[in-house]
């Protein structure tokens, strides 16, 4: 998408993101499974390090940091992590500005959990970006920690196209949410085009999808194993037809 870098999506929801992706998933279950793995990697008596990429408002950094973990919050949006650090919280997680194709730590920098929650790797739509992030990953685990990627599932029969849908009507504003599809190329892109008195914000988001098969691909160029496979944060078992996955990596040994 022509104008479209690596901060445009943070800077364009951040007002709206909470609002709107609060209940994507369950953030209860989710923090119990990341911290359990956490601690798995760091062992009995110590605190456990998590790094989340694409942070933005602290969904999930912040409670993760109120059940114990040490948390560092990668975002590119400035708006993002100030939208992070203005929460009851929000001080309890470190957070840096930075790319999450290359995270800007130091060389000593390690983590027992890497998370990329909620199909943030898919915002990476650049040729082999996805799978440099799974390298730079792999490289700041601790020894025995996991990177953790949740995802949607693609359909099998995914169209090329475009569409124009409804997203909210009220009294004193409409969101209108247009989409352009390339399944051939397995990218979506499209624009919230939200409407007020105020005025007209636009909202751009694009993705690049891959199947669990292609994670693991990648994730095997990164020198990374598949260890576990859920369907969902409850670690239901994964299915042919679960809609999402939520998947586990370890470094090879």
């Amino acid at each position: 998408m022509a104008g479209f870098d690596a901060t445009t999506y943070g800077e364009r929801f951040a007002d709206v993101y909470d609002d709107w992706y609060h209940d994507v998933t369950d953030t209860g279950s989710c923090v119990d499974a990341v911290v359990a793995l956490a601690h798995r990697s760091a062992g009995a008596g110590n605190m456990s390090s998590v790094l989340e990429l694409g942070v933005g408002t602290g969904r999930l950094a912040i409670p993760l940091a109120e059940a114990g973990a040490s948390v560092t919050g990668l975002d590119a949006s400035h708006a993002m992590l100030d939208a992070l650090a203005a929460k009851p919280g929000g001080d309890g997680v470190r957070t840096v500005l930075g790319d999450m194709v290359d995270p800007p730590l130091g060389p000593d920098a390690t983590f027992d959990v890497v998370l990329v929650a909620y199909n943030t790797l898919f915002n990476l739509v650049g040729e082999g970006q996805q799978e440099r992030c799974l390298r730079r990953s792999a490289e700041l685990l601790a020894p025995g920690g996991a990177v953790v990627i949740e995802a949607f599932v693609p359909a099998t029969d995914a169209a090329s196209g475009d569409s124009v849908t409804t997203r909210q009507v009220t009294a004193d504003r409409v969101v209108l949410s247009v989409n352009r599809t390339d399944a051939d190329g397995r990218l979506a892109m499209g624009q919230y085009i939200d409407i007020s008195e105020q005025g007209i914000r636009l909202r751009p988001w694009q993705i690049r999808w891959a199947t669990p098969s292609d994670l693991d691909a990648m994730a095997t160029s990164a020198g990374l194993v598949l260890d576990e496979r859920w369907a969902d944060w409850d670690r239901s078992p994964f299915t042919s037809d679960a809609p999402a996955h939520i998947s586990v990596y370890r470094k090879r040994p």
